[in-house]
C-alpha cells in the first residue's frame, strides 16, 4: 500500500479475542496498527503470529492511564466483556468503559483521529422491545451484579456523543451482539465457548433457568467486517448501530447442536437464571444493511465447525 493510503490505526484490547481478529484485518488491508492491552483478558497468544510484521507494534498500557501517540484512527475496544471477566473487578470494569473512553477520547481530540467504540447489546439490559432497534433505550438495572459493564458502557457511549456535539470530534458507536470464533477465551464462562469446553470433556453442559432464553450469534469474521465497513462510512453516519447475526435460537438448541457437532456424551444439567439474565436478545441490522451493506454470511453451523476445531486443537496441544 502507498503511505499517502497507509493509516496509523490504535486498537485497544487489541490482544483480546476480537481486538486481535481486527488486528489481523487491518494489518491485511495494509495499515500501520497500534495494539495496545494490559493483558487482564488479552493473551499474547492472540497476536504471536503478527509479531513480526514490520507494520504492526504491541504496547502493554491500561487505558484507564492517558496514552500519547500519533494515530489516524483509534478501535476503543479495551473491556473485559464476559460475565465472569467483568465481575471479577466490577470498580475496574467501570473504569475501563468510563476512564477508558475518556482518555481516548481526549486522545483522539489532540490528534484529530476518527475513534471507534466498540458497545454492546447489554445497553439494552433485560429488553422489552423484540429486536432490538438503535432507538430503543433499554431496560437496564443500575444496581445489579451486570451494571458495572451494563451501565459502564452506556456511559461510554454518552461520552462518545457528548464529545461529538461539544468538539466536533469524529465518532463511530457499534452495539455488538453476541460474537463466538477462535481465540476466545476457554475460561470466559460465554455460553458459545462454555458449551464447546464441557461437551469437548465430557462434562455436563449447564443451561441456566429452563434453556429457553434466546440468543443470537455472530461469527466473529462477519463482526469485524461490519467495524472496518463503519469506521470506513461517512462522517455523518456516527451510529449507534446493531452489529450481529438475526437468526435466534434458544440456548437449549445451542447445547443439543454443539454436542451433536462434536459427537459429546455430555448431558444437560439446569441451574437457576442468574441476576438480570436477558430473556431475549436479537438485533435488528437494518440500518447496518442500508447504511453499510452488511450482513452476516457465516451460518451458524459453519462457524461452530471452527470454532469447535480451534479448542479441540488448544487441548490436544494441552493449552487449555
Amino acid at each position: 500500500m502507498k503511505d499517502t493510503l497507509r493509516k496509523r490505526i490504535l486498537v485497544t484490547g487489541g490482544a483480546g479475542f476480537l481486538g486481535s481478529h481486527l488486528c489481523e484485518s487491518l494489518l491485511g488491508l495494509g495499515h500501520d496498527v497500534l495494539c495496545v492491552d494490559n493483558f487482564f483478558t488479552g493473551s499474547k497468544d492472540n497476536i504471536l503470529h503478527l509479531l513480526g510484521n514490520p507494520h504492526f507494534e504491541l504496547l502493554r498500557h491500561d487505558v484507564t492511564f492517558p496514552l500519547y501517540v500519533e494515530v489516524d484512527e483509534i478501535y476503543n475496544l479495551a473491556c473485559p466483556a464476559s460475565p465472569i471477566h467483568y465481575q471479577f473487578d466490577p470498580v475496574q470494569t467501570t473504569k475501563t468503559s468510563v476512564h477508558g473512553a475518556i482518555n481516548m477520547l481526549g486522545l483522539a481530540k489532540r490528534v484529530k483521529a476518527k475513534i471507534f467504540q466498540a458497545s454492546t447489546s447489554e445497553v439494552y439490559g433485560d429488553p422489552e422491545v423484540h429486536p432490538q432497534t438503535e432507538d430503543y433505550v433499554g431496560h437496564v438495572n443500575p444496581i445489579g451484579p451486570r451494571s458495572c459493564y451494563d451501565e459502564g458502557k452506556r456511559c461510554a457511549e454518552t461520552l462518545f456523543f457528548d464529545y461529538r456535539r461539544q468538539h466536533n470530534l469524529s465518532i463511530k458507536v457499534a452495539r455488538i451482539f453476541n460474537t463466538y470464533g477462535p481465540r476466545m477465551h476457554p475460561n470466559d464462562g460465554r455460553v458459545v465457548s462454555n458449551f464447546i469446553v464441557q461437551a469437548l470433556k465430557g462434562q455436563p453442559i449447564t443451561l441456566y433457568g429452563d434453556g429457553e432464553q434466546t440468543r443470537s450469534f455472530c461469527y466473529v469474521s462477519d463482526l469485524i467486517d461490519g467495524f472496518i465497513r463503519l469506521m470506513d462510512s461517512p462522517d455523518d453516519l456516527t451510529g449507534p448501530i446493531n452489529l450481529g447475526n438475526p437468526g435466534e435460537f434458544t440456548i437449549r438448541q445451542l447445547a443439543e447442536k454443539i454436542i451433536a457437532m462434536t459427537g459429546s456424551s455430555s448431558k444437560l444439567v439446569y441451574q437457576p437464571l442468574p441476576v438480570d439474565d436477558p430473556r431475549q436478545r436479537r438485533p435488528d441490522i437494518g440500518l447496518a444493511k442500508e447504511k453499510l451493506g452488511w450482513e452476516p454470511r457465516i451460518p451458524l453451523e459453519e462457524g461452530l465447525v471452527h470454532t469447535i476445531a480451534y479448542f479441540d486443537d488448544l487441548f490436544r496441544r494441552g493449552l487449555a
